[in-house]
This record gives C-alpha cells, structure tokens and sequence, in this order.
C-alpha cells in the first residue's frame, strides 16, 4: 500500500513526487518515459536557475532529486484506476498491479502530430512544439507556424518579435482563433499568412532547412526556413480516468482549488487540468499544491485507509 501513487514521469509528476516523499508519504511514479511533454523540446530557456538547459539533463536531474528524496519510479503505463470500497485504489500495468491511498494524475498532454516526413527526424532539430519554450532559439531567423486557432496564431504573434520572418501556415481558408488575435497577427509586418496550404515535408540537413506544402492548385512549394512549429493543438488521454473524473470538452480533467477530482482522493495537476496556461513552472506549482493536499486528504478524510508500514 502507497500513500500516493503518481502517473505520469513529466515534471508534474516528479515534483508532485518530491513533495509527497518530503512529507514522508510512501510513493511511486508510473509512467510510459521519462520527461512527459519536455521530451519534444530542444532546449529549455524558461526554466528558472537555466538560462539555457538541454531537456534531456533536466529530466535527468528531475528523476535523480526525486529518487534521492526516496520516490520510486517505474517505466510502465497504467492502463486501468478502479477505486475500492474501503477508499484506496487500484492501479492495473500491463503485467503489475499497485495499490494507494491517493491517486495524483500528472500524465500531461500529448503535441497533436502532423504526422508527415521530417517531422520526426527533426524534433528538436528545427521542430518544436512550444514557441514559449524554444522560440528564443530563432532570433533573427525564419521560422513557420502551422495551425490556425489560437495556439498557432499565439505562437505567431510570439515568434514575430523574435524571428526576422515568420510564415503561418494554414489549411483552410478560415480561421479557428479569436477574431482580435487574428487582427493582430495580420498587423504584423513579418508575418505572412499561407492559406490553403497542405504540408508535405520537412527537409534539411543537420537541422531543418526547408518546409514543403502544397497549394490549394495542387502545386508543391518549398520555403527555406530555419525552424518549423507545430501548432496544431494537443491530446488528453484521460480516458483512464473517464469513470473517476469530470472532464471539459477538450478531455482535460476538471478539479477544484485543492485540484481535488469528484473522486475522493483522487488529485490532478499539470497540463492534462484544464487550465488557461501551459507552462513548466505552472505545472509543477500545481502539482506541489496537489501532492500536500493528498498528505491533508490522507491525515484527515482518508486516515481511515489501511495503515501504511514506511
């Protein structure tokens, strides 16, 4: 029996960990890989004490503070929650099964894929997910933003005062963002909107060079660019939960400001809550605040569970 049971090894996850184990609480992440989201990014230059940090050693880092704060963690994928009748819960794995107190949700969001060549091969290499986080990568550059509701048109706006030239990329001829943010990008002397435009392909070398898209004539046409951002909007996978939470229309969880679920004992935090904001600061700040409520939650209404031997 564990005091809680995170899923999810992105920084939500970890720092929820962190502060579970400081508050001598007996805890396990799960998860399918380490470093959730931060995985799709290059480099890192919003994370505060880094000016700039590899995504790859702050998730080292990330997993190495929280194993030596007594978390353990585990590569697997929860693929059933139930909740039992004395309050605890049950985590099902492909091949384990894992029992809790509290459960904390911190599985994060999935970037929504364009799924074309080159997208893969240069993750990290000219193709990001995050203007926020890697635009800063792209001063004076060109760059592509390919989308066309809000998070694309923000991406936009954001790269226009970093970039030399900025493309946004779109499918349709309308557009999904709001009708002010549109005029704003419009305003904008380095952006140039690409309706109709089908991407293709990304190509280059070492790093991105190129995008190719085809028109609404069905013609190809190559931009050279330096970087490529996919805005196209990302996934909740909470179908695991789907019993055990209330969800918005976009399947991210709904909680209350103890990010407290409808089921007792059962917390969320990080980018799969519906939230405004995005950001790594933001989801570890939530998952702080989630970890010491479970500890509240177990020292009151849950301290009828199972005692657990540490």
């Amino acid at each position: 029996m564990y005091d809680t049971i995170i899923i999810g090894q992105g920084p939500a996850g970890i720092t929820a960990g962190i502060y579970a184990a400081r508050r001598e609480m007996k805890t396990l992440i799960l998860g399918k890989e380490p470093g959730g989201q931060i995985i799709w990014a290059g480099k890192i230059e919003n994370y505060p004490g880094f000016t700039s940090i590899n995504s790859f050693e702050l998730i080292s880092r990330f997993n190495e503070h929280a194993l030596a704060s007594g978390v353990e963690i585990k590569n697997a994928e929860v693929k059933r929650v139930e909740k039992q009748t004395d309050g605890s819960f049950l985590l099902f794995t492909n091949r384990d099964k894992y029992e809790a107190k509290t459960v904390i949700i911190a599985m994060g969001l999935s970037p929504r894929r364009l799924a074309v060549p080159g997208e893969v091969e240069f993750n990290g290499k000219g193709v990001s997910y995050c203007a926020n986080c890697d635009g800063p990568l792209y001063k004076g550059k060109t760059v592509a933003v390919i989308g066309s509701g809000n998070s694309a048109f923000d991406a936009a706006e954001v790269l226009s005062k970093i970039a030399a030239k900025v493309y946004l990329i779109t499918r349709g001829a309308t557009f999904k963002a709001f009708d002010s943010l549109v005029d704003e990008v419009k305003n904008r002397d380095n952006i140039e909107i690409i309706t109709g435009a089908q991407t293709r392909e990304i190509k280059g070398g070492d790093k991105v060079e190129s995008l190719v898209y085809q028109n609404d004539s069905g013609q190809d046409i190559s931009l050279s660019l330096d970087g490529v951002f996919i805005e196209i909007g990302r996934i909740a996978s909470t179908n695991l939960v789907a019993d055990l939470v209330d969800r918005d229309e976009n399947l991210q969880i709904l909680v209350d400001n103890k990010y407290a679920t409808r089921t007792p004992g059962l917390f969320a935090a990080g980018d799969v809550v519906a939230s405004d904001f995005k950001q790594i600061t933001i989801a570890m700040g939530q998952a702080t605040s989630a970890a010491l409520y479970a500890y509240q939650y177990i020292q009151g209404a849950g301290a009828s569970l199972i005692t657990t031997s540490k």
